[in-house]
């Protein structure tokens, strides 16, 4: 358990290093009760090297989250090799589907020195120009997945991670989709719904059909290339099949 003391140290260095890095960062701390909130970072954590070597052996109790306005994260965590600092590393976008991530060489993370203005100089002059580097090839890769949306048709796209992702045109679908569950990356501007709850995923995709139809907007639901879909889907879209599907690995 973290003492008052370790998790104020966290938290006054991310604070000072937020405020030291390019661009506009802002900092915001996770104490050791907020364990699904902790449960799910760490599962973002996107590191194959240093960082996670360390959450295998100490599940993540406590962390700083850094965030940029155009969706980046970064973590810092505590080390538990007996130096001084702290560990940091990038956090993968939420909306992204996995299969993104294919061919994309993980961000992996750095020790920061104790001090937090040596760590900014550090993050900034090597973590950061690879996580920028990736999160464009992400991105880019997520995009060329999915068929643009027109203003007057929603474009519905399967993912092998059994997720569902679409660009919408305008500001109507993009609300109609955001108040269905559909969670947007906001440098890319792909929406994603979610299939690790396959019954709400389907009672999702059955509603915005017809919100979306009273604005005037129709609705495809296709699957990528190399599988069968149909061209087009009417405006109430059919049900999710409930059946089990095998998720995408994610080389993160």
């Amino acid at each position: 358990m973290h003492d008052h003391d370790t998790s104020e140290r966290l938290a006054s260095y991310a604070d000072v290093l937020a405020g030291e890095l390019p661009d506009s960062w802002t900092s915001s701390y996770l104490e050791p009760d907020a364990k699904d909130d902790l449960a799910e970072l760490a599962d973002r954590v996107w590191d194959l090297d240093l960082v996670a070597a360390s959450l295998a052996e100490h599940p993540l109790q406590q962390a700083a989250v850094l965030s940029r306005p155009d969706g980046a994260q970064l973590v810092i965590l505590d080390r538990y090799d007996e130096r001084d600092g702290f560990l940091v590393a990038a956090v993968a976008p939420l909306a992204l589907p996995d299969e993104a991530y294919r061919a994309v060489r993980e961000p992996n993370g750095i020790a920061l020195a104790d001090d937090p203005f040596l760590g900014a100089e550090q993050v900034a002059g090597d973590l950061l120009a690879r996580y920028d580097r990736a999160l464009a090839q992400v991105r880019h890769t997520a995009l060329s997945h999915i068929q643009p949306s027109q203003p007057d048709r929603v474009v519905l796209t399967w993912q092998t991670d059994g997720s569902i992702a679409t660009a919408p045109a305008d500001d109507r679908a993009s609300a109609v989709l955001t108040s269905h569950g559909f969670v947007q990356d906001p440098q890319s501007g792909i929406y994603r719904l979610s299939g690790d709850d396959s019954q709400a995923q389907a009672r999702a995709l059955r509603e915005i059909g017809p919100s979306l139809d009273a604005l005037g907007i129709g609705t495809a639901l296709q699957h990528p290339a190399g599988r069968t879909a149909p061209a087009a889907a009417p405006a109430s879209v059919p049900p999710v099949p409930t059946g089990a599907r095998t998720p995408a690995t994610r080389s993160r």
